[in-house]
C-alpha cells in the first residue's frame, strides 16, 4: 500500500510499503531533474573533502556574490538557506504579517510555515475549471494590506505559471502586502520571466537548487528580497546552515547554462511525450504543465488515486498522492517527468493498473530486448574477452540460447564467416562458446590498424575504406552508432540472453563523448556491466576506484560490480583490499579468477605476448621463431603449434633471435609494403636471406608473410601505401598485385606435399601470379593458394588456420624433428581442441565467481 504522503521522494517508506528494494523503485513522486546532477559535481565535491576540517563560511560570501552578479541584484538582497523549504519557513517570521493568503492547491509547506509563524491562513482558490490558472485581478480584490501572499510559479502540484508582469503590477498596486513567489521549478521553463528582474520592493523570490540540479541530499536554496526582509530572514536562520559542499556546488552551478538548457530541452520533450501517452489511458485526465511534473486525475468509478498508486507501486513505479493538497481529493495524483525509458515504464504500470491487471507483484516488465550483461575492462587486455567467452559457455551449458556482441573491435586478428564476411577473432571464439556460427552482427564494426593514425574500417563484415582518427570519429557520430544499435537489436531478437564485451575502458574521458562500445552501448541494450581488472599487472584496486570515479550517474546505474582477473595465490589475501574498494565505490566484487597461462584459446590482439621471447626454449624440442612485424595480423594462426609438447614457439624481434631456429614463420601483415621496409631497416630481412641461402631453417610465409617472401608486390591503387610497390625478399618466384577488393573466403583444401587435408580461411587484398614457384596448397575448387621453392624448405600460403588441423601440424613438426636429428612421432600427440578448452574455462569460471548473483543481475534466474 502506498504510504500517506507529506512529501514525495521517501524511498524507505516506498520500499517498506511495496516490499521491493529501493533500487527497484522508480520514483515519480519527487520532482527532480531527470538528467541527474551535472557531471562536474562528483569531482568538485571530492576536491573539497580536505576543506571539511574547517567550518564553512557562515556568511557564504563567495556564493552570495556569484549569485548576486548572475541575477543582477545586490549581495545584501540575497539570503542563502539549507534548501528552499528552510527559507519558506523563515519568510513568515521576517515581517509583522496579519495573515497568510495562499493560492491553492499549492505546496503543502506554505500552509505549515505560515501556521508555525502564528499566522491565520486564507485560501485563494485556483479553480480547476479555469485550468488552475491564477487570476491576479481576483486575488487583488481580497487583499487589504498586511498579508503575506504565497504563490508558486510554476505551481506545485499543477505546474502552472502566471504572467510575471501581472504580478509586478499587482505588487505595485498593493504596497502594504508582501508577495512570496516560489520559483523553485522556474529553471525548467524555457524563457521564464523571473520576478528577480524589475522586482518590486514588496516581492520575495524563493529559488531552489535542489530540484533543478537533482541534489535533494545536498540542500541549497536562495531568497532575493529587499535588504530589510533579507536581513530579518538571515537573523532567523541557524548558523552554518549551508555546508562546505553545498556552497562549492552553488558557486559552480551559477555558471552552467549549458546544463540548464539541456535540462529544459529534455524536460519539454519528455513531458510532452509522457502527457500524450498518459492521455491515451482510459480513465485518466492529465492537466497541462510547464514544469517537470504533471497533475493527473482518476475518473473511473471504483478507482481512485490511492488504488492506482498501490497497483503501480507493486510494479516498481511510485507516484505522488495529492489528497493532502488543499482543494484536491482522493482522485488526484502527480507524476514527475523522468527519462524516456522510465516514463515508458510508468505508462506500462498505470495502464496495467487501470485495466485491473496490476495484481502481480514484481518489477515493471522490460521491453522485449533480451536480458544482457556486458564485461568492461579497466584497460585493454584485462581479460574481458576471455571472461565473456566463459560466460557464454556457462550460459550455453545451463540451457540458454545465448549470443555474443561487441559493437566495435580494434584487432588485427580476424576471421571469415560462412557468407564471406570478416569479424574479430574474439567474437568467433565467443560464438563457438555459444554453439553458434559466427555472424557479422556479433561484431558490426572491426578496425584493423594499418598505420599509427589510421585503420581499415570494416562494417558488417565488409571494408568501407581506411580512415584516420578524425574521419572515423565523424563516421561514428553520423552512422556508426546507428549501425551497431541496429545490429544488436537484430541479433538480440533471435536469442534469450546476450553477453556483451566492451573495449578499452569506460574511464577513457577523452573518448566518452564518442563512445559506441561501452556504457552507451550497454544503455541501449539495457545491460548491466561488470568491470574486469587484471591484477597481474598491478594497481587493480586503484584502477577499479579510478574508473568508477570517472563515471557519470547514469553510467553508475549500469555499473554492477567488479571481477578480479589473473590472480596468482591465495584469494583470501585480497579480502581487505576488496572490502576497501567495495566500501569506497559502493559496488560488489563478483569473483577472483586465477591466472591461467595455457587456456588453449585463440588470442585476439595481444601481439606476440603469449609467445616466449628469444632464449625461452624448451629442452629437446623443435624451435619455431615467429618474426615480429609492426603490422602483424592473425598471429593466432600459430597458437596450435604451442600445444605440441615437443615444440617451442617464440617471437623474433631482432636478427639474433633467429639463430638456431628450426623454422622461421613470417606471419600475416596489415601493411606488407611498410613491413618489408622495416625488415630491411632492422636487419631481419638480411638475416632471413642468410638463413634461406644456407638452408639453415625452414621458412614459412602465411598470407602477408607469403607475399613478403615473393619477388615483388605492386600497389597501383595505393591500398597500403603511396609508394606504388616494393621488392619482396625474393625467396619464391611470384608477384603480388594488391587490389581494393578483398578476398574473404572459408577454404577447404589440400597440402600437396603431405597429401593432408587443410581447413581455414583467406583474408587478403592481393592477387598472386606464380612465375616459377611450385604449387603446394590447392583449394578444393582447384585454385592454387600456396607455393614452395624447389627444395621445399621455403614455402607459403594464403591459408589462415592451416596449423589447426592436428594431422598436418604433426606432419610439419615431424619433418622439423627429422631435420634436427630427432625421431618423428608418427602420430598425433596433441589435440588443438577449442571445445574442451571452452569447457575447462567454464569450469574455472563457475568455481571462482558468484554465478547466482550474476544470474540475478541478468534477471534470468
Amino acid at each position: 500500500m502506498s504510504p500517506d504522503p507529506v512529501h514525495g521522494g521517501n524511498l524507505r517508506k516506498l520500499a517498506e510499503a511495496s516490499g521491493l528494494p529501493e533500487n527497484k523503485i522508480i520514483d515519480f513522486s519527487a520532482n527532480l531533474n531527470p538528467l541527474g546532477f551535472p557531471e562536474w559535481l562528483r569531482p568538485l565535491l571530492a576536491s573539497k573533502v580536505s576543506d571539511l576540517v574547517n567550518y564553512p563560511d557562515n556568511e557564504y560570501a563567495e556564493l552570495v556574490n556569484i549569485f548576486a552578479d548572475k541575477h543582477g541584484v545586490s549581495a545584501d538582497q540575497v539570503v542563502v538557506g539549507n534548501g528552499a523549504t528552510e527559507l519558506i519557513f523563515a519568510a513568515p517570521k521576517a515581517g509583522a504579517y496579519k495573515r497568510a493568503v495562499i493560492a491553492e492547491p499549492a505546496y503543502v509547506d506554505y500552509r505549515y510555515a505560515a501556521r508555525m509563524a502564528g499566522l491565520e491562513v486564507a485560501t485563494f482558490p485556483l479553480e480547476e475549471d479555469d485550468g488552475f490558472v491564477l487570476d491576479t485581478g481576483s486575488l487583488g480584490s481580497i487583499l487589504a494590506g498586511g498579508e503575506l501572499v504565497m504563490l508558486g510559479s510554476p505551481n506545485n502540484p499543477t505546474g502552472k505559471t502566471f504572467v510575471s508582469g501581472d504580478l509586478r503590477s499587482l505588487a505595485k498596486q498593493k504596497p502594504e502586502t508582501t508577495f512570496l513567489i516560489d520559483e523553485s521549478f522556474a529553471g525548467f521553463v524555457e524563457g521564464f520571466d523571473s520576478l528577480t528582474g524589475d522586482m518590486p520592493d514588496n516581492v520575495v523570490v524563493v529559488m531552489s537548487m535542489t530540484k533543478l540540479y537533482a541534489v535533494p541530499g545536498l540542500r541549497l536554496g536562495f531568497v532575493v528580497a529587499n535588504k530589510d526582509i533579507a536581513g530579518a530572514m538571515r537573523i532567523s536562520l541557524p548558523p552554518w546552515s549551508v555546508n562546505t559542499f553545498a556552497q562549492a556546488f552553488g558557486a559552480r552551478a551559477q555558471n552552467d547554462e549549458e546544463y540548464l538548457q539541456k535540462t529544459r530541452d529534455a524536460v519539454k520533450r519528455w513531458r510532452e511525450e509522457l502527457a500524450a501517452r498518459l492521455r491515451q489511458i482510459d480513465g485518466l485526465t492529465i492537466f497541462d504543465s510547464s514544469a517537470n511534473f504533471m497533475l493527473g486525475r482518476v475518473d473511473r468509478y471504483g478507482m481512485d488515486a490511492r488504488k492506482l498508486a498501490d497497483e503501480a507501486l507493486k510494479q516498481g513505479a511510485a507516484i505522488r498522492l495529492c489528497s493532502n493538497f488543499e482543494r484536491l481529493d482522493e482522485r488526484y495524483f502527480r507524476v514527475a517527468v523522468r527519462t524516456e525509458e522510465e516514463n515508458g515504464k510508468l505508462v506500462e504500470a498505470l495502464s496495467a493498473a487501470m485495466r485491473g491487471a496490476g495484481a502481480r507483484r514484481g518489477k515493471i516488465q522490460r521491453s522485449k530486448k533480451a536480458p544482457a550483461i556486458m564485461f568492461q575492462g579497466v584497460s585493454s587486455d584485462s581479460g574481458k574477452s576471455t571472461i565473456a567467452s566463459a560466460m557464454c559457455r556457462v550460459l550455453k551449458q545451463d540451457g540458454y540460447d545465448v549470443a555474443p556482441f561487441k559493437a566495435q573491435n580494434m584487432a588485427l586478428n580476424s576471421y571469415v564467416t560462412l557468407d564471406g564476411k570478416e569479424i574479430g577473432r574474439a567474437q568467433v571464439t565467443q560464438a563457438q562458446a555459444c554453439g553458434l556460427e559466427p555472424d557479422t552482427l556479433m561484431n558490426p564494426i572491426l578496425l584493423k590498424p594499418n598505420s599509427d593514425t589510421g585503420a581499415q574500417v570494416i562494417v558488417l563484415g565488409e571494408a568501407i575504406g581506411s580512415m584516420n582518427v578524425q574521419d572515423y570519429f565523424d563516421y561514428k557520430a553520423t552512422k556508426g552508432f546507428e549501425t551497431v544499435k541496429e545490429a544488436y537489436d537484430a541479433l538480440s531478437s533471435r536469442h534469450d540472453v546476450m553477453v556483451m564485451e566492451g573495449a578499452g575502458s569506460p574511464a577513457e574521458v577523452n573518448l566518452k563523448d564518442r563512445d559506441i562500445v561501452n556504457m552507451r552501448m550497454a544503455r541501449h541494450a539495457r545491460a548491466c556491466a561488470l568491470l574486469v581488472g587484471d591484477i597481474d599487472r598491478g594497481g587493480v584496486f586503484g584502477s577499479f576506484i579510478g574508473c568508477v570515479e570517472t563515471m557519470t550517474e547514469w553510467e553508475r546505474g549500469i555499473m554492477a560490480g567488479f571481477v578480479i582477473n589473473k590472480f596468482r595465490g591465495d584469494a583470501s589475501l585480497l579480502e581487505d583490499a576488496i572490502d576497501y574498494t567495495c566500501s569506497f565505490t559502493g559496488y560488489s566484487n563478483y569473483g577472483v579468477i586465477p591466472f591461467l597461462p595455457d587456456l588453449g584459446l585463440p588470442e585476439e590482439d595481444r601481439n606476440f605476448v603469449r609467445y616466449g621471447h628469444s632464449g625461452e626454449k624448451k629442452e629437446n624440442t623443435v624451435d619455431i621463431a615467429v618474426v615480429r612485424l609492426k603490422h602483424t595480423s592473425n598471429f593466432s594462426d600459430f597458437d596450435a603449434l604451442a600445444v605440441e609438447p615437443d615444440v617451442t614457439v617464440r617471437s623474433a624481434f631482432k636478427p639474433e633471435d633467429l639463430d638456431n631456429a628450426d623454422a622461421v614463420i613470417i606471419p600475416g601483415s596489415k601493411n606488407v609494403i611498410s613491413d618489408l621496409s622495416d625488415l630491411a631497416g632492422n636487419g631481419l630481412g638480411d638475416k632471413l636471406k642468410e638463413i634461406a641461402g644456407l638452408g639453415k631453417a625452414e621458412i614459412v610465409g602465411v598470407c602477408g608473410g607469403f607475399q613478403i617472401i615473393g619477388s615483388s608486390i605492386h600497389d597501383p591503387e595505393g591500398v597500403e601505401s603511396g609508394k606504388g610497390g616494393a621488392n619482396g625478399l625474393g625467396f619464391l618466384e611470384m608477384e603480388t598485385t594488391l587490389a581494393v577488393e578483398k578476398t574473404l573466403k572459408r577454404v577447404d583444401g589440400m597440402h600437396l606435399g603431405s597429401g593432408l587435408a587443410l581447413t581455414g580461411y583467406e583474408i587478403h587484398h592481393g592477387k598472386t601470379t606464380f612465375n616459377g614457384a611450385e604449387a603446394l596448397v590447392k583449394r578444393d575448387d582447384g585454385e592454387i593458394i600456396g607455393a614452395q621453392s624447389g627444395a621445399g624448405l621455403i614455402w607459403g600460403t594464403y591459408l589462415h588456420g592451416l596449423f589447426d588441423k592436428d594431422e598436418f601440424r604433426r606432419w610439419f613438426v615431424d619433418r622439423l624433428r627429422v631435420r634436427k636429428g630427432f625421431k618423428p612421432k608418427g602420430r598425433v600427440v596433441a589435440r588443438y581442441d577449442i571445445e574442451s578448452a571452452l569447457d575447462r574455462l567454464a569450469d574455472m569460471f563457475r568455481a571462482n565467481v558468484d554465478l547466482d548473483r550474476i544470474y540475478e543481475l541478468i534477471n534470468i534466474k
